[in-house]
């Protein structure tokens, strides 16, 4: 019987939040903190230093962001166990979060024996889906009531979601680390695959489909 404790990776940029949720965690008895993060950078840098056995990250972060935070530790070692703690709840979210190589998705609504028992899961190699996320999207499947950002790449979701947030091109490739014409050739298609002209379409559209709060 294996009787070493869980190694957590906490990334969040509210220090309050972090603050919340180590206490909770270092309560579960089998579970400890490796380490906190604030950024995207940040929790890259410091999961290939620390190689926590699990980690819990928010996908609304500075920098870079949370996608593609999961996406360059996957990258990194496809083994990486990772759970977003999001308060997005809309399932457009956890479809691309899955798709960028998240192994689970709870919300930040969920009771907290909810992120223990989740942690507790992937860390085993299990996937985890919150229970009322689950049920969404089987019942989307089943009326075949797909967002139509679901038609999106997990990269133009990311760059859809900061064009929504009145980000401008040149912030978008700072943050992402991609060229200008890149963003731009992006922004071109995610337009073309959402069926809108303009930014502000764009961003009346995912107000609409809650991606963005107005």
């Amino acid at each position: 019987m294996n009787c070493r404790p869980i190694r957590v990776l906490l990334v969040d940029d509210h220090a309050v939040v972090r603050a919340g949720y180590r206490i909770l965690l270092e309560r579960a008895g089998d579970i400890v903190l490796a380490g906190e993060a604030e950024s995207g950078e940040q929790a890259y840098r410091l999961y290939t230093e620390l190689k926590p056995d699990v980690v819990v990250m928010d996908i609304s972060l500075p920098g870079i962001g949370g996608f593609e935070a999961i996406r360059r530790i996957i990258a990194r070692d496809p083994r990486a166990r990772i759970l977003v703690f999001s308060m997005h709840e809309d399932t457009v979210f956890v479809d691309q979060a899955v798709n960028a190589g998240a192994r689970g998705y709870i919300t930040k609504n969920s009771a907290p024996a909810v992120l223990v028992e989740a942690i507790r899961r992937i860390a085993a190699g299990e996937s985890y889906l919150e229970a009322g996320l689950a049920q969404q999207l089987a019942f989307q499947k089943v009326r075949d009531e797909d967002s139509p950002f679901s038609r999106l790449s997990t990269r133009e979701f990311e760059i859809c979601s900061l064009l929504a947030q009145g980000c401008g091109t040149s912030e978008i490739a700072k943050r992402l680390s991609l060229s200008y014409k890149t963003v731009a050739n992006y922004s071109t298609q995610i337009k073309n695959k959402l069926n809108v002209g303009t930014a502000a379409e764009l961003t009346r559209l995912a107000i609409r489909h809650r991606i963005v709060q107005a």
